[in-house]
């Protein structure tokens, strides 16, 4: 949570961060401004997909180890929905911040975003942990 408050800073606006990826992609690929600009939008996106993909695996966890059970499952709807539910509570958090800050915008796009991106994290999670346990049955 703590990379995703300083990213969401005025420092890494897009318009900061264009300033130093600019240069290093139209360096590395020949990139013209005007595919820059595409492109830098999507890995802006990507960014907040994986960061809250990530957020969601981390929360995961944490809830499984403190909500534990004796021999109890490997995975439950419980620790999966507390995940879900404060990753995209975060992220409102996040582009409420946003908000207030010149250089940013906050948009329930980006919420919708990290939202879809905590959840594929806890269906990945499922999948895994099923795929997992019939392997091990095999």
């Amino acid at each position: 949570m703590g990379l995703i408050v300083m990213e969401s800073s005025d420092t890494f606006s897009a318009e900061h961060t264009s300033r130093f990826l600019y240069p290093l992609f139209h360096f590395l690929f020949n990139l013209d401004l005007l595919h820059f600009d595409r492109f830098h939008h999507y890995i802006r996106k990507a960014g907040h997909f994986v960061g809250y993909f990530m957020l969601s695996l981390f929360l995961f966890g944490s809830w499984r180890a403190t909500l534990r059970w004796p021999s109890g499952p490997r995975w439950t709807p419980r620790w999966a929905g507390i995940a879900f539910l404060m990753a995209a509570f975060v992220a409102s958090l996040d582009e409420w911040h946003q908000s207030y800050l010149p250089s940013r915008t906050g948009t329930w796009k980006d919420v919708v975003l990290d939202g879809s991106a905590a959840l594929t994290a806890q269906v990945v999670i499922f999948l895994l942990i099923r795929l997992h346990g019939r392997a091990a049955m095999d």
